[in-house]
């Protein structure tokens, strides 16, 4: 599991350049087969991928200065000055200073030297994707002109779409629209390009869905009928959840709930959709907080905190019969961490979908746990760790542990006190050792990286989503040591590049 933001890169952030295919190659040289990515899209405030402003959309951070010097629409006088970005985090609001005035060199040098190869092939990408991409265009580029505020507090015929007010928003920023539709076509044009260099050495992609959208995105802006909103269009009901031994208050996440109802009705085109999407870009997609299609929390809006909200059934099965009516069989993955009831279970199992389990969690009922390697069954995603843990050092060197649990854990691992540092090691071995069909390690845990690796500690507002690695950290030493565990388990390729 590495997200793209990770990537090193001298432009400040990972991006779809030459680290992510030199990256690319060191999976295949270790005989990795799946390369596991956070979400994709625009990223709104705290910069997390789970809280984007596009359910459709690509990230323009993500594209690559390089690769638009390949083709011409940088120049190296361009790319001569790079400000002297952190080495090892994401700094998101220098970063996208610095990469919205390359992308928009990038749209100047398009309008004035575009062959007709490249305009036909614009064309082509606005006419396959208008479904989400007018709407899309036309959302970032009003955001901007109202100085970042959400939609909501737009001027209400732009709010609530009046036809006559976005007719004349689409004349006014025609080439605002224009802009934003380039930096679309450029992100597609990049990351199927990666996508097919990943296949050619049999390397599938690992992608993920939130079950929500941001309020404030255009994916709630332009459909404000499938979603619990008022006649202003704020939200009535948002999601979250309950009370727990973690939280005596709940989670109140915020976004606005799904009118369920109006999916039904509308065979849930809008689902379809989105599922359709993502599977052009990715191989498998692990579909977060999936206990929330069986049955979810439901928050009044006014409610400071989660404790006074009730349990909704969801879609169910009904959602995914349909999908698979319009799509075919699904490669998903359910994720099903936590208190999970015996309707989610038995929504994943009608459906075959693989569900998840995370090696952190596995110490705290003893051998019975369904989270220890011995209990796995084949249809299993096994996680070390995933991008709201800490890392596995980080966790073994942490409190996280009672002393007992840690004991159990000692023993279950074969770790005495003198092998403590290569507890991460450990780890993968257990996992890859285990009957589970898929195993997944962030690459912090590859590397063995400490606690000021992690991605994101939840509810924690520090640098979370800003972690990197560091240039010629796949060194040969690493490379090997993954490589040897692979083969060992059987888990390698049976003809590897």
């Amino acid at each position: 599991m590495l997200h793209i933001t990770s990537l090193p890169s001298r432009f400040g952030i990972g991006d779809l350049g030459p680290a992510a295919y030199r990256f690319a190659d060191f999976l295949a040289r270790t005989h990795q087969r799946l390369w596991q990515i956070l979400p994709l899209g625009p990223v709104g405030y705290g910069a997390s991928p789970y809280s984007s402003v596009s359910t459709f959309a690509g990230n323009p951070l993500l594209i690559s200065p390089e690769r638009l010097l390949a083709h011409g629409l940088l120049t190296e006088e361009d790319l001569a000055d790079v400000p002297a970005f952190p080495a090892g985090r994401v700094d998101y609001d220098a970063v996208t200073e610095y990469k919205r005035q390359l992308l928009n060199t990038a749209v100047e040098r398009f309008e004035a030297n575009a062959t007709s190869e490249d305009i036909r092939a614009f064309d082509i990408f606005c006419e396959q994707n208008a479904d989400w991409l007018e709407d899309y265009a036309l959302y970032a580029a009003l955001k901007e002109a109202h100085g970042g505020a959400a939609w909501s507090d737009w001027p209400t015929p732009l709010a609530l779409r009046a036809s006559d007010a976005l007719e004349a928003a689409r004349r006014k920023h025609a080439r605002a629209l224009r802009q934003h539709k380039l930096w679309q076509h450029w992100f597609d044009q990049q990351w199927t390009a990666l996508r097919d260099y990943c296949h050619h050495r049999n390397i599938q992609l690992f992608g993920d869905l939130p079950i929500y959208v941001a309020e404030d995105s255009a994916d709630v802006w332009a459909n404000q009928s499938l979603f619990h909103l008022d006649a202003s269009g704020q939200p009535t009901v948002v999601a979250g959840v309950p009370p727990d031994d973690f939280s005596d208050t709940g989670q109140r996440w915020g976004n606005p709930l799904y009118r369920w109802d109006v999916m039904r009705e509308r065979h849930y085109g809008w689902w379809r959709r989105r599922l359709a999407h993502i599977l052009e870009q990715v191989d498998l997609v692990r579909i977060d907080h999936f206990r929330g299609l069986a049955a979810y929390w439901e928050i009044p809006a006014d409610e400071a905190t989660a404790i006074n909200g009730r349990w909704v059934d969801g879609p169910g099965a009904d959602l995914f019969a349909t999908l698979q009516k319009g799509l075919g069989t699904l490669p998903v993955v359910a994720e099903d961490l936590g208190l999970i009831t015996p309707d989610v279970v038995a929504l994943r199992e009608r459906f075959d979908f693989p569900g998840m389990a995370v090696l952190h969690f596995a110490f705290g009922d003893g051998p019975s746990s369904d989270y220890l390697p011995h209990n796995y069954t084949r249809n299993l995603v096994a996680y070390t760790g995933t991008h709201d843990n800490n890392t596995t050092r980080g966790w073994w060197s942490s409190d996280a542990l009672s002393p007992s649990d840690r004991s159990f854990a000692r023993e279950y691992l074969g770790l005495s006190h003198e092998q403590a540092p290569a507890v991460h090691w450990r780890c993968l071995r257990m996992l890859m050792a285990s009957v589970a069909d898929r195993t997944i390690f962030p690459l912090q845990d590859v590397l063995g990286r400490g606690a000021e690796a992690r991605m994101n500690n939840p509810g924690d507002g520090g640098d979370n989503w800003t972690w990197r690695v560091a240039p010629g950290a796949l060194n040969d030493d690493v490379a090997e040591r993954l490589a040897t565990l692979t083969r060992v388990y059987g888990r390698a390729p049976a003809h590897p590049d």
